[in-house]
């Protein structure tokens, strides 16, 4: 009986190692992508995820939206901020995740928008 308990519990052991082998091997491969996402990001884009804590890709999820259009990502975070205000039973979490979200959408829209070649002509003729 001893016999059987032991090797019972040897088995065992070695199917955890495995899959504990297999779940780090996984880790390492998405930690190894990740950091080649983030060396092609530029710098404005890789500053802006460290200080809001979302990336462009978790931010855009958070707000339902699919392209930067100012207009949409207001809408929908006008509705998931009321939605989510603690006074009407709310979650104060998933409101700052959608205000974050919101922060971060509005500095990359500002990071991609170039200046208007009008508006510099316009204001070097001012001079």
């Amino acid at each position: 009986m001893a016999k059987y308990i032991a090797q019972i519990i040897v088995l065992g052991g070695q199917v955890i190692g495995r899959a504990f082998a297999r779940a780090l091997k996984q880790e390492i491969a998405a930690s190894q992508e990740a950091a080649k996402r983030n060396q092609n990001s530029s710098t404005s884009t890789r500053a802006a995820t460290t200080r809001t804590g979302l990336t462009l890709e978790e931010a855009q999820q958070i707000l339902n939206v699919n392209k930067l259009d100012p207009e949409e990502i207001q809408k929908n975070y006008q509705h998931l901020f009321a939605v989510n205000d603690k006074s009407k039973s709310g979650s104060f979490y998933l409101q700052s995740k959608v205000f974050r979200a919101k922060e971060r959408l509005d500095e990359e829209i500002k990071g991609t928008a170039k200046p208007d070649p009008e508006e510099k002509k316009g204001s070097k003729e001012n001079e």
